[in-house]
C-alpha cells in the first residue's frame, strides 16, 4: 500500500515534468515570437496556442498521460485548443504552491476563437452544433433554380465550383441560380471556388504511334512517359506506348525507383529507366475494375519534389472573376507558405473591398509536413480554414495512413482555432446510386469532427444532403469535436427502471 509521503512525492516528482514542459511552452512561444507577430490580431492567442501544443506534441508524454490518469486528472487527450492552461491545471492540483504568470488561452477563450473563426470564414449556422455542409456544383445545375433551391432547403450553406472545370460564363450563371434560389427559399449561402493548380496528368496516349483516348494496361507493362516537347525526340525509338504527361518539369524531377500513380492511385507504376527525354514506367499494381487508363486522368508522384508553383498562371487570370464573387478561395496544392504569401499579394492585388478567406488544401505530402508553418502564414489574414482533401492526399500518402493523418490534421489546426472542411468521397455511393452502404455511413459521422462537410455532386445530391445532415444530428448528441458528451441512454435508463 502506497503513503502519504510516497504518494505525495510521486505528485511532486510528476508536477515537475509537466513543468518542464510548460517551461519550454513559453520558450519556444518566444523563439516564435516573430512568426506569432505577424499573424492578424485576432489570431495572436491562437498562434501562441498553436506552438505550445506543438511543444507537447514533441515529446512522448504517453507514462506521464497514463499517470494523470490514475489521479484521475485530465490526460491531456482534449487539451488542442487549450494546451499551457490544462496542463498548468494539472500542475496546480498536484503541486497548490504552483504559480504561473503567463496566462495561456482559456478553455472558453478557446471556444469563442473557434466559434468566431467559423462565422468570420463560413457564416452563421442555424444550429451551431452541426458543421457547415458544403455541396459542389455542377455546370449542368446553372439555371436550375428549383434544385438549388431544394439544395439549400436541405441544408446546404457552402456552394463549391470547381475552377478546374467549364467557364467563367458557366461559373456566373451557376452563381446567378444560386443567388435566385437563396432569395426565394431565404437560405443564406457562402460560395466557395477552388482554384485548379498545377495540372499533373496525362495529357495524351500514343499506341503504335496512333493518338488514342485510353490504353488497356497489364501489370508488368512497360510504358514510355515524355512530356510534349519532347516527344518528336521518340519518333525513331518508336515505343509501344507513350504517355505524354505535364508538367513539363516532371520530366527531370522525377528518378529511378520513384513510384508514380494514375487515376486517384488506381494504377500504380514504378520507374525503372530515366533518360533526357523520356523515362520509362513498369505498371506493378492496377485495382480498376476495368484495367484501362484514359487521356486526361490525374497523377501523383509522392516520391518527386517538382519545381512548380502552387499558384499557376492561369488561377491568376481567374482570380479577378473569382475575388469579385467568392466568399472562400480553395488554395489547390499548396505546400510551402511563401505559396501562401503569394496567394494573398494577389488576392490583395485583385480586390479593394472584403477580401475572400483562403482555404489551403492539404493533398501533397509537403502539406503535412509544412501544416504549422502553412496556419501561420494563412493567419495573417482574419479569414483562413484548412480543407482535407482525402483523395490526392490518400494516394500520396498511402490508403493505409489516411485515417492517421487526417486526425492529425484535425488536432492541429484546432490547437490554431482554424475551422476544418472535411472533404472527399463522403456518402459517395449515396450520391450516384441513392443508397448507402455501411462504412461511408460511419465515415460520415467521423466528419462531423470538422466544422465544414463537403459532399460532391452526384445524381441524388438533395437526399445526400438530407441524410448528412440526418447523421451529424444524431452524432452532435454523443460527440463535440472529439469530446465525447453524456446524453441520457436509453441502455442505461431501461436496465435501471426495469424490475429488479
Amino acid at each position: 500500500m502506497i503513503s502519504t509521503q510516497q504518494k505525495s512525492r510521486a505528485n511532486r516528482v510528476l508536477a515537475y515534468e509537466l513543468s518542464s514542459i510548460a517551461e519550454s511552452m513559453q520558450e519556444n512561444e518566444l523563439t516564435f515570437k516573430k512568426k506569432i507577430d505577424e499573424v492578424h490580431s485576432t489570431h495572436t492567442f491562437s498562434a501562441k496556442n498553436l506552438v505550445h501544443y506543438l511543444t507537447l506534441r514533441k515529446h512522448d508524454i504517453r507514462n506521464l498521460q497514463e499517470a494523470l490518469h490514475r489521479e484521475g486528472l485530465t490526460s491531456l487527450t482534449s487539451s488542442e485548443s487549450h494546451t499551457l492552461f490544462q496542463l498548468q491545471k494539472a500542475i496546480t492540483w498536484l503541486n497548490p504552491e504552483f504559480v504561473s504568470k503567463h496566462v495561456p488561452c482559456t478553455f472558453d477563450q478557446a471556444q469563442k476563437l473557434l466559434n468566431q473563426n467559423t462565422n468570420n470564414l463560413f457564416g452563421e449556422h442555424n444550429n451551431e452544433h452541426l458543421p457547415h455542409i458544403m455541396v459542389t456544383l455542377d455546370g449542368t445545375q446553372a439555371g436550375n433554380v428549383r434544385q438549388m433551391e431544394n439544395m439549400l432547403t436541405a441544408g446546404m450553406t457552402i456552394a463549391r465550383i470547381n475552377c478546374a472545370h467549364d467557364t467563367q460564363a458557366i461559373w456566373s450563371r451557376l452563381i446567378d441560380t444560386l443567388k435566385q434560389a437563396m432569395s426565394q427559399s431565404g437560405r443564406a449561402c457562402k460560395i466557395y471556388m477552388d482554384l485548379a493548380g498545377p495540372k499533373i496528368r496525362i495529357k495524351s496516349i500514343w499506341r503504335r504511334g496512333h493518338l488514342c483516348e485510353e490504353v488497356r494496361l497489364s501489370e508488368g507493362d512497360d510504358l514510355t512517359v515524355t512530356t510534349q516537347e519532347q516527344r518528336p525526340m521518340l519518333w525513331n525509338e518508336q515505343p509501344d506506348c507513350i504517355l505524354v504527361v505535364e508538367p513539363t518539369a516532371i520530366l527531370n524531377a522525377v528518378k529511378v525507383n520513384n513510384r508514380i500513380y494514375f487515376d486517384d492511385g488506381k494504377f500504380e507504376g514504378l520507374i525503372t529507366h530515366h533518360a533526357a527525354h523520356h523515362f520509362t514506367l513498369r505498371i506493378s499494381r492496377i485495382s480498376a475494375k476495368k484495367p484501362t487508363l484514359k487521356s486526361g486522368k490525374g497523377m501523383n508522384v509522392p516520391d518527386t519534389e517538382l519545381p512548380i508553383h502552387a499558384l499557376t498562371e492561369e488561377d491568376k487570370t481567374h482570380l479577378p472573376f473569382v475575388c469579385q464573387h467568392a466568399d472562400l478561395i480553395g488554395f489547390s496544392f499548396v505546400g510551402k507558405p511563401e505559396e501562401v504569401t503569394d496567394l494573398q499579394n494577389e488576392i490583395n492585388h485583385n480586390t479593394t473591398q472584403s477580401k475572400p478567406g483562403i482555404i489551403l488544401k492539404i493533398e501533397r505530402l509537403k502539406a503535412i509536413q509544412n501544416l504549422p508553418a502553412l496556419l501561420l502564414a494563412a493567419m495573417r489574414e482574419q479569414n483562413a480554414g484548412v480543407m482535407i482533401a482525402r483523395g490526392d492526399l490518400a494516394v500520396e500518402i498511402g490508403f493505409e495512413r489516411l485515417s492517421e493523418i487526417q486526425e492529425e490534421i484535425l488536432w492541429i489546426c484546432e490547437a490554431a482555432h482554424v475551422p476544418v472542411i472535411w472533404a472527399t468521397q463522403v456518402l459517395e455511393n449515396m450520391n450516384k446510386t441513392g443508397f448507402a452502404i455501411r462504412s461511408e455511413i460511419t465515415d460520415a459521422a467521423t466528419a462531423g469532427k470538422a466544422e465544414c462537410v463537403m459532399l460532391n455532386k452526384g445524381k441524388f445530391i438533395t437526399k445526400a444532403i438530407i441524410t448528412l445532415v440526418d447523421i451529424l444530428n444524431r452524432q452532435a448528441n454523443h460527440i463535440d469535436k472529439k469530446r465525447y458528451t453524456f446524453r441520457p441512454l436509453t441502455i442505461a435508463q431501461t436496465f435501471l427502471t426495469s424490475p429488479k
